[in-house]
Formats: C-alpha cells, structure tokens, sequence
C-alpha cells in the first residue's frame, strides 16, 4: 500500500478542527499543554549517536534528540543537537541503538494480569485432564491452610489447547479432586469459566437458573450445570466469590506495571474498568508510581446496554468526575473517557461457539479418521444487544464525551456493530469521536472497506495470527476453511489505509510484545513449540496477506495512539511531543524476522522519565 493512504485516517483526524472543538468543548481530548521549545536552553536529556525511528508522517529516521520538561524539543542530527547540550544534561551515547516510541497498547486487562503474576497459573500449559487436575492439586496442596472455605482460583486455562483436541471439560472433574474447598478455573480466553460442585451451589446456581443476557449456563445431558459458564453467565459464579481487597488490586496493578515497563509500554488502556481497579490506578499516580498512562475503560452491563442508556453514561461521567487528571503533561495522566468492553458476542472456538456469525458453524456428520465437515444449525448467538438500543447506547455514550469499543469476534456481531456505528456516525455532525472494535476477528469481505468508511479502529492481538490449538484444532473445522484462512484481517486492513491499534488484550495471551509483532510480519507461530503435534503448526495462518515492518511499528505506536485520542502527544518522536520512548537492543530494520521476538527493551521513558532500564544504561 502506499503511505499516503496508510496515513489518511490520521491525516484525517489532524485535519478536523472543527471536531477537534468539538470534542474538546465535549471533554472528549484534553486542551493542548504548550511543549516548552524554547531554542538555546540546555536539554535535561539528550539521546544520541543511535537510529531514532521517528514513526512520524514520513518514517523518518534520526540521530539524536532532547528532551527538556517531559517534552522532546529537538529531532535531528547529532550536530544539530549540540546546543542543547550543558553543563547538567545527562547525554546518553546509543552507539547505533534503536530509538522509537513507546508502545501504545489499546487494549488490556491489567489488573486480572497482575493477579495471575502471583496466583495459581496454569501458564497456558497444553494438558490432558488428568494433567490438569495434577496441576490444580498442586496448587491445592501448597495452600492446605485455607482448606475448607476459601476460594481457590485457576487462571491462565488454556482450554483451546486440552488434549486430546475437543475434550470437555465438566465440574465432575474437578470435584474428585482432594479438596473441600470451592475452585474456579478462567479460561486463557476469559469467555469461560469452569467450577466445581461446591463453587457452583454456593453460588445458588441450580437446573432452573436462567442462562443471563448475553450468557450460557452449558448444561449435562439431564439439565444441570456442567460446571461451564460462558461469557456473562460467568459473573454468576463470581458474584458469590469475595471481592479482592484494595490492597490485593494496588499490588496487582503495581505487579502489571512492572511487567509492561519491560515490555516497552508507555500507554494502556484498561478494558473492563471497575471502580477498585481505578481507585488503584489513581493511588498509585498520586504517590508517583504510575510509570505509564493509563486510559480506563469502564463497563457497561449487559442490562444497561438495553435499558436507559444515560445509566451507563451518568455512571461513566461520575468516574471521570472522580479520577480524570484532566490536560496531557509529562507526568503520567489517567484518563476515564472511554466505555469497554461492551461485549457483542464471544469466541468461536469449540467447545464456545459463543462468536455471531452470518452463516452456521460447521459439525462433523464423519468419523475422526475420515472427518465430513458440513454446515450444521448453530450460526452462534445473536449479537447480545438488539440493534436499536445498541445503536442508541453508542450515541449517548459519543454525545457525552465517552467512547465506545465494541467486543465483536464474528462477522454478525461485527456487522451489527457496524450498523450501529454508521447510526453512530451519522448523528454526530462531524465531531471527531473515535469508535473502536476489539477483535474483529472474523470480518465479512465486504465490510472490511466499512471500518475506513466509518473510520472505525480494530485493535487487535496479533498472536491470534498464527497457527496454534486455538486457530487450527478448535476453530478451522468448525468455522470452515473459507472462514479461518481470512481470519485476522490485520493485512486486508493494512492495504486500504484503516489504522488498526495493537490491543494485547493480556492475559488472554501473555504479554510478549515483539512475538506479537512477529506475528503480525510472518503469521507463523513457534515452531519449536508445537512441532510434537505435528507439521500443520510450521506453515503460515491462513491467506491474510502479512504487513510490512514499518506499518508493524505504527501498528504498536501512533494508531495506538491515535485510538485513545492522544496522537498529539503521543505515539511518534517529533518535536513538541511529550518524550515517551523506548531504547532496543536492536535495530528491527536488520534483524531477521524470525529472531523479533528476541528483541528485549534497554530503557522506557515516559514524560522524559525514565521507568524502566537494564544495563547498560
């Protein structure tokens, strides 16, 4: 593609002043804070000597830059930066090294992050059952003093991946497990949950409990609870489980910064928002130990998607009264401007097939040595909010300064959201609002060239991309290969110019920002990992055509960027920009694709501030 059109959704949004009043008189952006530039006066920091990859309109690459205040007040050559040099500058020699921004991770789940860093992690293991039930009785066994009562709780479920392919799971296998105690399993995913007999009756959940709005109670074959519960049906079982302490929140989001920092990330935005998990945010920030900007996303429940949508708005609006830092500086803002993730259907795995989709799933009417795959009757719920009040909810979340990012995985729910946001769009007048789809894994051709039309951003997880349980073995029989060989869309979107934004969405995955971008360039996946399971893992994902390096980059940084509504402080080294910056142990340009994810970061900054280093600065 060319550059031209690769940029035009963020020439675009530059471009609009009109909007840009707009939405700054609706609190949509924050006013411009003045970078100080003033020519001649010493730099605090000045970085030179190294390839500084600007991700600026033209993707120049520099030598040097300064930094004074927070802000970069100069971008150029190593000669041009010696003025700014004095007797107190702190000059750092990069000797070749690769400068670029920060990363900008659009979509995350931090705080439930942090507390699989410290819990009973099945670190996305591939396990039998019988592996997994030794696992659970490990952790069981290490915590014998909180037998009989306390919850113990599972995470990192890598349900995809259970071998053989397709076993299921159910409460009786956990319940023969030497316990009294409750146990809870979330799945990798998050779209399930698995829990034993005694976390099921404490919840009170029972043959006659009604599967909830935009959830599945899964059933034996007499009518009871099996022990799964997808999607919204989850919070069933959670709601009987104690909340975690302030404290347990503040340590978890403590444990999640530590973990981005090193990966390079200077942004995030929190999908799924409480008021806990803001307050942590907030405490942190006010004893100077928020080391990234952090965009909170909060919730909007199934019920209120489908009642007066100004509870949600009021509800959003008071959060944002409370924590909203308001004007972007150096220091690290908190932001509460956005609803996510308002969840439109699941995930089209199997057992799940919870993902909307146009047409049905497919069920094998063969044996497992000679399979015969044909379409069956489930296409999948529909998407879990009626189209009129979903498209009246999204209006009165824009026309209030909040923006809104829709979970939609299959092509119905993506389209009903599309719809939705053309509703959207159409009322708005021309203010600059940014929509966004988390996912949008399965795209319909011809709505692809909708999210350009409608500017609407995807962000998406790149590891998704690769071959791997969740993309062969549980999805590509079932969703048909037409359908998984154009799952992915990050290339068909690349090629038309839609600025799609990295969203993690860890710990569905684990936070390894340079595979993701490997990913993203080859569509494979690791080779050595899977290969005892045969050759179908070493080849590419799919036809999705794969995006080039430099539109990776940008992927990471200024779409991110520009998908939380501060591409004009952040997500590129120009000067007047905020310094937010990330030093490499490589230059990408001359690495070999394969060996990316290798990359480890040397040094984050964020505001001019460094928050995280390894030797040898």
């Amino acid at each position: 593609m060319n550059d031209s059109n690769r940029r035009e959704p963020l020439d675009r949004g530059r471009a609009v002043v009109r909007g840009l009043i707009a939405a700054v008189m609706l609190g949509i952006v924050a006013p411009v804070v003045a970078a100080p530039v003033t020519a001649g006066a010493p730099a605090d920091t000045v970085l030179e000597h190294g390839f500084i990859y600007t991700v600026d309109r033209d993707n120049s690459v520099r030598q040097a830059v300064a930094i004074r205040g927070g802000y970069l007040v100069y971008v150029g050559t190593n000669e041009g930066v010696r003025p700014y040099i004095g007797k107190r500058t702190k000059v750092i020699d990069l000797h070749g090294r690769m400068v670029m921004p920060g990363i900008v991770d659009a979509h995350n789940h931090a705080v439930f992050a942090g507390m699989e860093l410290t819990g009973c992690d099945l670190h996305y293991a591939q396990l039998t059952v019988a592996q997994l039930q030794q696992a659970i009785q490990a952790c069981l066994d290490e915590t014998r003093t909180k037998e009989p009562n306390t919850y113990l709780q599972v995470w990192n479920w890598y349900q995809e991946a259970m071998r053989p392919s397709g076993v299921k799971v159910t409460r009786a296998d956990l319940d023969v497990l030497k316990t009294h105690r409750p146990i809870v399993v979330q799945s990798s995913f998050g779209h399930t949950t698995l829990a034993n007999s005694r976390a099921i009756a404490l919840a009170g959940i029972t043959r006659k409990t009604p599967n909830p709005r935009g959830g599945v109670i899964d059933r034996d074959a007499s009518g009871d609870p099996s022990g799964t519960f997808e999607d919204a049906a989850q919070a069933l079982v959670y709601k009987a489980m104690p909340p975690p302490s302030a404290r347990d929140i503040l340590d978890s989001a403590k444990a999640a910064l530590a973990a981005m920092r090193r990966q390079g990330e200077t942004a995030f935005m929190l999908q799924i928002a409480t008021r806990a998990d803001i307050q942590a945010f907030s405490t942190l920030r006010q004893e100077g130990q928020l080391t990234e900007r952090a965009y909170m996303a909060p919730d909007v429940s199934p019920d209120a998607m489908v009642g007066d949508p100004q509870v949600a708005v009021r509800r959003i609006l008071a959060l944002k009264d409370q924590y909203d830092t308001g004007p972007i500086g150096p220091a690290p803002n908190l932001w509460v401007r956005n609803a996510g993730e308002l969840f439109q259907d699941g995930v089209q795995q199997y057992p799940e097939e919870t993902a909307s989709l146009l047409s049905p799933y497919f069920v094998n009417k063969g044996t497992t040595q000679k399979p015969d795959w044909v379409p069956g009757t489930w296409s999948g719920p529909a998407p879990y909010t009626p189209a009129k009040p979903f498209a009246h909810l999204l209006l009165a979340l824009a026309n209030a300064g909040i923006e809104p990012e829709v979970h939609a995985i299959g092509d119905r729910a993506i389209r009903h959201t599309l719809n939705a946001y053309a509703y959207v769009r159409a009322h708005l007048h021309g203010r600059d609002v940014r929509l966004e789809i988390a996912h949008a894994e399965i795209v319909a051709p011809s709505d692809i060239a909708r999210f350009k039309t409608l500017n609407v951003i995807p962000d998406m997880a790149f590891q998704w991309a690769k071959p791997g349980p969740d993309s062969l073995d549980t999805s590509q029989d079932y969703i048909g290969i037409a359908r998984s060989n154009r799952q992915e869309p990050e290339g068909y979107f690349d090629r038309i110019g839609v600025p799609v934004a990295q969203g993690s969405d860890w710990p569905v995955d684990p936070l390894e920002t340079w595979f993701d971008l490997q990913v993203l360039l080859t569509r494979k996946g690791d080779w050595q990992f899977w290969q005892h399971l045969g050759p179908k893992y070493q080849g590419r994902f799919g036809t999705v055509p794969v995006v080039p390096l430099k539109d990776g980059i940008r992927f990471l940084t200024i779409n991110g960027a520009y998908a939380l509504h501060s591409e004009r402080w952040i997500g590129s080294l120009e000067k007047g920009k905020l310094a937010d910056l990330i030093v490499l142990d490589r230059n990408l340009f001359k690495t070999p694709v394969d060996r990316i994810e290798d990359t480890k970061v040397l040094l984050t900054m964020v505001g001019g501030k460094t928050v995280h280093h390894e030797a040898p600065f």
